[in-house]
C-alpha cells in the first residue's frame, strides 16, 4: 500500500464523518468522533473486502466500495451507542 493510498483512505473516512456530522449536527467532539469512526470503519471495510476477495468500486489498491459501506455502518452504530445516558441513583 502506497502513502498516497493511505492518505486517500484517511480523507475518504474523514469525509464520511464530516458528511454525517453535517446531516445530524452536534458539538465539536461529535465531529471528531464521527471522523474517527469513519476512518476506522473505512479501513476495516477495506481490509475485510481484501481478505474476502470482494472488490467493489476499487480505485488502485483501495477497495473504496467496501470501505465506504462499512464506514457508514460504523458511524451509524457509533452514533447510536453514543446516545446512551447513564442514570445516577
Amino acid at each position: 500500500m502506497t502513502l498516497p493510498a493511505v492518505v486517500l483512505g484517511l480523507v475518504i473516512g474523514s469525509f464520511l464523518g464530516i458528511l454525517y456530522h453535517l446531516w445530524r449536527g452536534g458539538e465539536i467532539w461529535r465531529l471528531l468522533l464521527y471522523m474517527a469512526l469513519g476512518c476506522l470503519g473505512f479501513w476495516v471495510g477495506h481490509f475485510l473486502g481484501a481478505a474476502l476477495g470482494w472488490t467493489f468500486a476499487a480505485y488502485g489498491p483501495l477497495n473504496i466500495g467496501m470501505g465506504v459501506f462499512v464506514g457508514a455502518i460504523t458511524i451509524f452504530l457509533g452514533h447510536w451507542l453514543s446516545l446512551v445516558q447513564v442514570e445516577k441513583k
